[in-house]
């Protein structure tokens, strides 16, 4: 996949592009109506013996237009790149989004990226907005393509009477529901990390953990205790991750953030400094407190068993 990044001041036409059928859309998380948005954009380059592209947006437009000074993604860039790789797509356009860009009239937008990216067939959602405060929308992009390409508007995909959206499985995560996210994306939830150093408590219990430094920009699921698959050098693990403040050994005002650390089972190679992908696969249940230090060792065990039944039947 051709990855290219580009600005609002770039003279595209030195690119010399090729003519392709492109989906647009900020896709966070490229779950299931994000996929049939793409997917349609792929079927239609096929037909036309064109290049299939994508046309994304960096950073999140909130950063720019609300000030925010953390986003944290679904699918933070570098995944999104691997997941639009993977389902085969030729090109990857990453428009910068940044103050100019927030104030480029809608037409503008329109002439300056489709038509001189040589976009022949525009793939959207219903509900895509473009240009100064979103004034552009699938009901204007007609007058604004100019006859120089086609359009296709996927209309609103359902689930549970629920429309399908990266907003939904923002709650969804808020509520541990991994399952459910599981479903509407297609593919498990994934945060990406380093081991770093901890406290080396979990030895001394009998669970030793791996403590995983997130990305910054990975949203994470609530605090409590998940079955997780882990990848790690090629290879892949079963495993308890939790995400929490491990209130028995720590008041809560000690961490700001959440602490995330993996529990791998059938497992005892020193990965310190390593890259962790993990699957997040069920919530068991809310982190707690324990009066005793058994208690936890006890919790635990139960953890444990929990999460292997839960991988054997699947």
């Amino acid at each position: 996949m051709q990855v290219i990044s580009l600005t609002y001041d770039e003279n595209i036409e030195l690119l010399n592009p090729e003519e392709t059928v492109a989906a647009i859309g900020f896709f966070d998380g490229i779950h299931k109506g994000h996929q049939k948005v793409i997917k349609k954009a792929q079927s239609l380059a096929e037909q036309q013996n064109r290049k299939s592209a994508v046309i994304t947006f960096s950073p999140h437009p909130s950063v720019v237009l609300n000030n925010k000074k953390a986003v944290h993604y679904l699918t933070p860039l570098p995944e999104k790149k691997a997941i639009l790789e993977e389902m085969g797509i030729d090109i990857l356009y990453i428009i910068k989004f940044d103050k100019q860009l927030s104030q480029v009239l809608p037409e503008d937008f329109i002439q300056h990226f489709m038509i001189k990216l040589q976009i022949k067939h525009l793939v959207t959602g219903f509900d895509f907005t473009y240009g100064h405060k979103g004034k552009g929308n699938v009901h204007t992009l007609p007058e604004h393509a100019k006859g120089n390409f086609n359009l296709t508007v996927i209309e609103k995909l359902e689930d549970e009477g629920e429309k399908v959206s990266s907003t939904r499985i923002r709650q969804l995560l808020q509520e541990g529901n991994v399952q459910k996210i599981s479903e509407l994306m297609e593919r498990p939830f994934v945060t990406s990390g380093v081991v770093i150093a901890g406290e080396q408590r979990g030895t001394s219990l009998g669970y030793p953990t791996a403590n995983i430094e997130p990305e910054a920009t990975y949203a994470l699921p609530k605090v409590g205790v998940y079955g997780v698959k882990v990848h790690v050098q090629g290879q892949y693990f079963y495993g308890m991750a939790n995400v929490g403040y491990k209130p028995t050994f720590h008041e809560l005002a000690q961490h700001n953030q959440p602490i995330l650390e993996v529990h791998l089972f059938d497992f005892n190679q020193s990965i310190y400094g390593k890259q962790l992908k993990i699957e997040w696969h069920v919530f068991i249940r809310d982190e707690q407190k324990f009066a005793e230090v058994e208690d936890l060792v006890k919790q635990l065990a139960q953890d444990e068993a929990a999460v292997r039944h839960f991988f054997s039947t699947i």
